[in-house]
């Protein structure tokens, strides 16, 4: 292309000025040397003898101009402020949930008509924005973080082979209440000493999280918040489904699991597509939320444990999250997945009929209760707390494992005899 653009501009200014017959010489010789059609090569040549001379891609082809915002520069604001409460949702998840968003923002006085650029066709714009025009929107308002964890995960060589084992791609049930689950370790750059693991829970079926932080993966501190789990999900738990970490197989916890007729499972080690649902909420939630730093203190765990529920709250009564329902094919043949319309935890449960009216009704009253805005300045209120507890040590800590570049003069050289 940018041969025949050359080739346009070097025959347009004689192609302007030429007559009939001139034109059609031109033409042909245009033609010939391009390969276009005859009605293609006219009207390139008249377009670039029309313009000033430029580059030669520039000549062939007139600049893309840039495409006009759609919508007003208020609604971009408050998209903004939106994005925020709702805890950094993706445009895919924030056009499902905008409207309770805004619902809940308008209930409690944090977004009011006719202030700070809110109005009536500001709310209309947001409730019509696409999920590519959010992400497009909210680029420049998107950040990540650096820092990477380490896996901790040490195989139990008890009661492995009494386990069932579940793989990447089994049926499970098709009500809520079978739930994978994790720890993830607050270590920061190093496994040395004891440091804080968060235990997480997610339902397979629903996605309703639970959330936990205890002093270690002793199975007494994993019982105790396995316990907690169980008694603070609004509907039965039938099943858990873990790794080969040796805090969740041990006779404790299995026998307790027993005990209550809970269904336990483990998944293949190495394999962490078995369990591919609590691994995207180890990164999604507990990193996201409580950063890579280093936790070992009680003061530290006293403040992850007041997060946890905020962040629940966030993720299953604000946050719509899709789930795969098959496979299919695009254009060219190739084999895709096919997931199901975004929904929030709560709406997948109601959909389940598993709850009692009673118990329906307290949930989407505790739902319609919760502030988005007031809960993401709790949240960054309390992650404030942990950067202030963590972030130097684990700076510290990091800066440390660097071999120094210098020669260690306290060490003895050594002289060979004589």
């Amino acid at each position: 292309m940018a041969s025949r653009a050359e080739i346009t501009g070097s025959y347009a200014k004689a192609y302007v000025r030429a007559g009939k017959k001139d034109k059609g010489r031109i033409l042909d010789e245009v033609v010939a040397v391009t390969g276009w059609s005859r009605d293609n090569a006219r009207r390139r040549l008249a377009a670039a003898g029309r313009r000033r001379p430029g580059q030669g891609r520039s000549v062939a082809k007139a600049a893309r101009r840039a495409r006009g915002r759609k919508y007003s520069y208020d609604s971009l604001k408050v998209l903004q402020r939106v994005w925020a409460a709702s805890g950094g949702q993706c445009g895919r998840y924030l056009t499902v949930s905008m409207r309770a968003q805004l619902d809940g923002l308008e209930r409690h006085g944090e977004l009011v008509f006719g202030v700070d650029r809110y109005s009536e066709v500001v709310r209309a714009e947001l409730l019509a924005m696409s999920s590519a025009s959010i992400d497009r929107y909210l680029r420049a308002a998107k950040a990540t973080d650096a820092l990477r964890g380490a896996s901790t995960t040490k195989a139990s060589p008890l009661l492995r082979t009494s386990i069932k084992v579940r793989k990447a791609g089994d049926e499970v049930e098709a009500e809520p209440g079978f739930f994978e689950g994790d720890t993830v370790a607050h270590c920061g750059p190093t496994l040395k000493g004891e440091f804080a693991r968060t235990l997480n829970l997610t339902d397979v079926h629903t996605g309703w999280v639970f959330t936990r932080s205890v002093r270690n993966n002793a199975h007494v501190h994993i019982l105790e918040a396995l316990k907690a789990g169980v008694a603070q999900v609004p509907f039965e738990v039938t099943g858990l489904d873990f790794d080969n970490g040796s805090e969740f197989l041990n006779h404790s916890v299995v026998n307790w699991a027993g005990d209550r007729g809970i269904y336990f499972t483990r998944s293949r080690p190495y394999k962490k597509n078995d369990q591919a649902t609590i691994e995207s909420k180890n990164n999604h939630l507990v990193r996201r939320y409580g950063f890579y730093y280093r936790y070992d203190t009680a003061e530290e765990r006293t403040v992850l444990n007041r997060l946890w529920p905020l962040v629940n709250d966030r993720l299953n009564y604000l946050t719509p999250t899709k789930k795969p329902i098959g496979y299919g094919t695009d254009r060219n043949g190739r084999r895709t997945r096919v997931y199901d319309r975004p929904a929030t935890p709560l709406e997948r449960l109601l959909a389940a009929d598993v709850l009692s009216p009673a118990q329906q009704a307290e949930l989407i009253a505790y739902r319609d209760d919760l502030n988005p805005a007031a809960l993401a300045r709790r949240i960054s209120d309390l992650q404030t707390v942990l950067m202030k507890l963590a972030k130097e040590k684990t700076e510290q800590i990091y800066l440390a494992s660097f071999p120094s570049l210098l020669p260690d003069v306290r060490k003895g050289i050594r002289v060979q005899a004589s």
